[in-house]
């Protein structure tokens, strides 16, 4: 960043003054940055062969359903999430999700204690086909045996399952 600023004010001192140097030295430097974290947001993920995924802050997971899920189940139109307080094993059925197609159970990648819900998404489940890694999370939930994250796949692995299962 610095050889860029260095090299655009020296190309440029001629032509301006110093004025207008420090307001450009002041643009560039606080110009607006656009990443995209999708790839490196996606990689922190772990997936069943169930087609939910978790995302691990500390001790809390947060639970949701892959884009393959959601596609599959074409428009969602009803959630039923589990309630706050509720303790679930790994893979343990924990709720139902309903779309214009078909009805889907919901089942917990791990153990754990839920401590909150999306309430947005019940109030809204289109929210799942929108955007079903971020504000289409469904609940999350406190780690009881945070060791069963082992034995989930990374996003490679999740993606090479697709492929070796297509229909």
């Amino acid at each position: 960043m610095a050889r860029v600023l260095l090299s655009t004010l020296s190309t440029f001192t001629h032509k301006v003054s110093p004025i207008q140097l420090i307001r450009t030295s002041t643009a560039i430097t606080h110009a607006p940055r656009y990443l995209s974290t999708t790839r490196g947001v996606l990689s922190e993920r772990k997936y069943t062969e169930k087609h939910e995924w978790v995302a691990v802050d500390g001790k809390i997971g947060t639970i949701g359903i892959t884009n393959y899920a959601q596609e599959a189940l074409g428009d969602i139109v009803y959630i039923q999430l589990p309630e706050v307080g509720t303790e679930f094993e790994q893979m343990e059925e924990c709720g139902v999700l309903e779309s214009v197609k078909a009805a889907s159970d919901l089942f917990t990648p791990v153990s754990g204690k839920v401590t909150e819900i999306n309430s947005a998404i019940e109030d809204r489940p289109e929210l799942l086909n929108i955007s079903c890694y971020d504000e289409g999370w469904l609940f999350k939930l406190e780690l009881t045996v945070p060791s069963e994250l082992d034995g989930l796949m990374d996003e490679a692995g999740y993606e090479n399952f697709l492929q070796e299962n297509k229909e």
